[in-house]
């Protein structure tokens, strides 16, 4: 009886010390809330374009939940993975639809396992977020505060993450002092196409108390281009609107850029420039994104902030208007209240005004359809729980 309780009791002590250095964690965010949008394209009617009013998802944060796991391998070693999916509070649908899908995949914003080492960093294989998204965008106002309507036009330099990269292998380092940094290569995964449809990345952050600087590029080469299981696959990246828009394929597109932030008590100020050069195939044609972008935020109180940007986008080579002669330019601003209920949940307001010029049509990001005129206006409230 007694070496029977023995056991048992050390049966229990291994299970516990089991547990302890393992851990699977359940998370998620879930935000809602209501949009209007002064005028969306409407065929139906005779103005060609209408207000819309609509219980909307994701306004600042698209809404997700999660698996995170780790265990201890010693050493200092751990083993990680990350499974989280995105879905709309609307309809409950899934998002990060692939190839025109729009029923999503089931892990469609990240899938990855890998090792993570306290003294030389991290290596994680599968779907993922590339170096822009994960050094360059927090020091913009819809890659931190700001959400999705703060995006510059068409996401064209991924700051909002509106795609992940698939097959993709990426190394992010450890904090030296302050400086991290990172990179990451997606393949194409197809015989004889090692470059059709790949994907590489390299960025970096360096913060020393209110001051944090970061840089970064990305590249993509014939981005979902007739190779489905291709590192970029996501309809909603950029050059994917793009070659509706335009009627040729995206065969290259090339984001770099840079932004800096620094606080002052509970004022936080910072700026980004960041240029997307796209390469279509039909005719040699391109276009240029020039992004330049100031914000700040100021925290009245611990629970209270207020919040403001602007952006100026300059394009060249792109075209939609008859008048633009291969140039348009967007002016884009925005102001944010939030307000803290708990550390978990709070409730939020805020607009965004597009301005594009010499015949471009204005479309905030994440509304439904351009404006068809030269303006939109979107005005949004909603609520934000972390679990």
């Amino acid at each position: 009886m007694k070496k029977t309780l023995i056991v048992a009791a050390v049966a229990a002590s291994f299970a516990t010390a089991a547990n302890a250095q393992s851990s699977v964690t359940l998370y998620g965010l879930i935000d809602a809330g209501f949009s209007y949008v002064n005028n969306e394209a409407a065929p139906n009617t005779a103005k060609g374009s209408a207000a819309a009013f609509r219980l909307s998802s994701g306004n600042l944060n698209g809404s997700r939940w999660g698996l995170r796991g780790t265990e201890d391998l010693g050493g200092g070693m751990k083993a990680i993975f990350t499974l989280e999916s995105g879905f709309s509070m609307g309809n409950g649908q899934a998002l990060q639809g692939q190839n025109g899908s729009a029923s999503g995949t089931e892990f469609g914003r990240q899938a990855f396992a890998g090792i993570s080492t306290a003294q030389f960093g991290t290596v994680t294989l599968g779907r993922q977020y590339d170096s822009v998204v994960d050094y360059l965008a927090p020091l913009t106002a819809n890659g931190s505060w700001g959400g999705t309507y703060f995006s510059h036009p068409f996401d064209n330099d991924n700051t909002q993450n509106s795609f992940r990269v698939n097959n993709s292998v990426k190394y992010q380092s450890a904090n030296y002092s302050g400086l991290t940094f990172g990179g990451l290569y997606g393949f194409s995964n197809q015989a004889g196409g090692f470059a059709n449809n790949r994907a590489y990345s390299a960025g970096a952050q360096y913060a020393n108390g209110p001051l944090k600087i970061a840089a970064a590029y990305l590249q993509l080469q014939n981005p979902g281009a007739n190779n489905a299981g291709g590192a970029v696959t996501d309809n909603g990246a950029a050059a994917t609107v793009l070659t509706k828009l335009v009627g040729a394929s995206v065969e290259t597109q090339r984001t770099y850029g840079a932004g800096a932030s620094y606080a002052v008590g509970p004022l936080t100020v910072g700026g980004a420039w960041t240029q997307s050069r796209f390469q279509f195939v039909a005719g040699d044609s391109t276009a240029r994104f020039n992004n330049y972008e100031v914000n700040a935020r100021y925290a009245l109180t611990p629970a209270l902030a207020l919040g403001a940007a602007y952006t100026y986008t300059d394009v060249k080579g792109y075209t939609t208007g008859p008048d633009n002669n291969g140039h348009e330019k967007f002016h884009q601003f925005g102001l944010q209240t939030d307000y803290a209920l708990s550390k978990r949940t709070d409730i939020y307001a805020e607009g965004v005004v597009q301005l594009a010029k010499q015949g471009a049509e204005a479309q905030v990001y994440g509304t439904n359809a351009n404006s068809v005129h030269g303006n939109q206006v979107v005005v949004t409230t909603g609520i934000r729980h972390r679990f």
